[in-house]
């Protein structure tokens, strides 16, 4: 379900997303790609797997909230079945990787891939390897990159690579040109190992450099994604306690199959902000040849690209011309899409074929999301909160959080078949992270979006589909219920902390499980696999550590603090009906960690206008304020209060601000 058009009570329409509540950053889905080729690979992606039967999915033209006409479909091939399943007995799946972090992304889970992708001869025998991974001028290698393009690892092709494999990039799984995002988190992992057998004497043999820095970057793989990712989507596990032999660290079909398919969060463009001399003149003019879009920055030195999840599909030549570097800087620079039922229209309303095709072929995640559910024998909604120890919901309107599950008396609707009237998803209301409503003058690159509200409630939609909430299919519950918390509804975080558990508990190969070796390796060779994410990207690009913030998971780094609270208290003012005034604003981080980047909002409600303040940086929208830390910095640590001094103007009222939060937590206010 999606449209992005919001038309305001003056009747002026505008495109509008909805962003991560907690302003999660582009790494979040990106890095949760990069795990996903990891931990997953189900039989029949691959044109040399054994595949199961087509059941394309037909598109109905005649409905007035498809956009493509009759005669099309949505491909749709079913998962390989295991051998010996599902005829007299139940189907099951084939994962095609090993369940574990392990950086099979990266270096793969099959031998002679692995050689291929390594310095050296590609005769069969491993021990005349390099220690390096392939990596000519630093990216991916191609398929042709040694010649014979038919003989390079098989990859999954889309889009121009059907017509010229040999561009193709290769590493340790077979879908590193998914997307530009992908290709560029498995391109930084490669030049991480490099950079450590670099580090490495020269009396080691080739193959006990490969294997130490092997070790060192599957170990990173897990501190970051134990670490940093997991807890920024507010997945908290319990103390690790050691490697348990009796958990079994199979990937279960139910998170691969719902859980973990986060397609909502995708962004749709990639934006960046790098210097200008990067590029040449004629670097320039192919950017815009490719349909990217070029801005001036605000600052004359620099410049603003942006290309589109469209253009970034099977396209892994983006980034050796654009440059690792600020592509990465990029995916933190904005906030993410909103985890819920929507999902980007460049995902779910394309088309795979020429326009004249008979049938013509519909790209549409969401129906395939939706679909694969059911070729795996997904249980219900319900019967899936069962077995993870929920209590079934028993009303729509208990799974989304709304007062309603009825259709309302609406003149833009058609009465008695709402559910096919496009008017139905209109929005009508949209909120910002003040709580102020959005209209057109908002910038476009604004992020503050979070919440919504269309001529119809989901519960309402849901109903007319499904009719009985035990009809109601996993993946589509689990999407539509109402947050308990930052980013996930009660299944969806149930699911993921369970999974994860298990990867973290029945990995004998856990890093947690492996501290001697690896203090061994830190104290010999001085590498230390404990590194966040920034940490990685900086120490592998042109880009220095000060030009990245220090959670990359964070739009700007600004993690939300557990608590905080707030103080305001104006200190002078002047005139009668109107005037100035001086106000000192207090902020307290209550959390366990520094806040090295941050951002303090609220809102005026009378109007009021900031004119300068000290202690931080102001852009006033309206009656929203947001005061961020200033250029030279500004830590709070942690019990410890920042001071802002505000100066401004007033008319006819000036009571003080209200809805006080730090980095989208809500503060008390004092």
């Amino acid at each position: 379900m999606f449209n992005d058009e919001f038309f305001d009570e003056n009747d002026a329409g505008f495109s509008v997303n909805i962003f991560s509540e907690q302003q999660l950053s582009q790494w979040a889905w990106a890095w949760g790609q990069f795990v996903d080729h990891e931990i997953g690979l189900r039989s029949g992606v691959l044109r040399s797997d054994p595949q199961g039967e087509r059941a394309d999915i037909p598109v109905d033209g005649g409905d007035p909230l498809e956009t493509k006409g009759d005669p099309s479909v949505v491909k749709f091939t079913r998962s390989t079945p295991a051998e010996g399943t599902g005829t007299t007995n139940t189907r099951e799946q084939i994962n095609n990787v090993s369940s574990y972090l392990d950086g099979s992304a990266v270096y793969a889970t099959a031998a002679e891939r692995l050689e291929w992708m390594r310095e050296g001869p590609v005769d069969g025998n491993l021990a005349n390897n390099g220690a390096r991974l392939l990596l000519p001028g630093g990216h991916l290698p191609r398929r042709d990159a040694r010649g014979d393009v038919a003989a390079a690892p098989e990859v999954e092709l889309g889009g121009e690579l059907l017509a010229d494999p040999g561009k193709a990039v290769v590493t340790g799984d077979p879908r590193a040109n998914n997307n530009t995002a992908v290709t560029s988190v498995e391109t930084l992992i490669a030049r991480e190992h490099n950079r450590i057998v670099d580090r490495l004497p020269d009396s080691l043999s080739e193959e006990e450099k490969f294997q130490i820095a092997r070790r060192v970057v599957i170990a990173k793989v897990q501190y970051i994604t134990y670490n940093e990712f997991l807890p920024a989507h507010g997945v908290d596990l319990p103390r690790y306690r050691g490697y348990d032999p009796s958990v079994n660290a199979t990937l279960s079909n139910e998170f691969a199959t719902v859980a973990y398919r986060i397609h909502s969060m995708i962004h749709s463009g990639f934006p960046m902000e790098t210097e200008r001399s990067r590029y040449t003149e004629e670097q320039m003019e192919k950017f815009r040849e490719m349909g990217f879009n070029i801005d001036p920055s605000d600052d004359p030195a620099k410049v603003k690209i942006q290309f589109t999840l469209a253009q970034a599909r099977d396209n892994p030549m983006i980034i050796p011309v654009i440059g690792l570097g600020p592509f990465l800087q990029g995916l933190g620079s904005k906030a993410q899409y909103h985890n819920d039922e929507q999902i980007e229209r460049e995902l779910r309303d394309v088309l795979c074929s020429a326009p004249d095709a008979e049938p013509r072929c519909v790209f549409d995640l969401g129906a395939l999301d939706l679909q694969r559910g059911r070729d795996h024998g997904m249980p219900s909604y319900n019967e899936m909160r069962r077995a993870y120890g929920l209590p079934p919901k028993r009303t729509f309107t208990e799974i989304t959080g709304e007062s309603t599950a009825e259709f309302p008396t609406d003149p833009l609707l058609t009465a008695g078949d709402e559910i096919n009237d496009p008017d139905a998803i209109d929005f009508v209301r949209i909120t910002n992270l003040f709580g102020s409503g959005v209209g057109p003058e908002n910038h476009f690159e604004d992020t503050s979006a979070v919440s919504f509200a269309r001529r119809t409630t989901l519960a309402a939609r849901l109903k007319a589909l499904y009719g009985s909430v035990d009809r109601l299919d996993a993946y589509m519950g689990m999407l539509a219920e109402k947050h308990a918390g930052p980013e996930f509804g009660e299944l969806q975080r149930a699911m993921w902390a369970r999974e994860f558990r298990r990867l973290r508990d029945g990995d004998r190969f856990f890093y947690g499980n492996q501290m001697p070796v690896l203090r061994q390796i830190q104290r010999r060779y001085g590498i230390d696999f404990r590194e966040n994410l920034g940490d990685l990207v900086a120490n592998n690009t042109d880009l220095e550590r000060a030009d990245l913030t220090g959670n990359v998971f964070f739009a700007k780094g600004q993690v939300p603090p557990e608590r905080c609270a707030v103080t305001y208290r104006k200190t002078a003012q002047t005139g009668t009906g109107s005037g100035t005034f001086t106000a000192a604003l207090r902020v307290t981080n209550l959390s366990r960690r520094p806040l090295d980047a941050w951002a303090v909002r609220f809102r005026y409600g009378d109007g009021q206008e900031i004119t300068g303040a000290t202690g931080g940086g102001v852009a006033q929208n309206g009656a929203d304020v947001p005061i961020s830390d200033p250029p030279d910095g500004g830590v709070i640590a942690p019990g410890r209060s920042r001071m802002i001094e505000i100066s401004g103007k007033w008319r006819d009222r000036n009571t003080d601000p209200s809805a006080f939060s730090l980095n989208t937590t809500p503060c008390r206010s004092r």
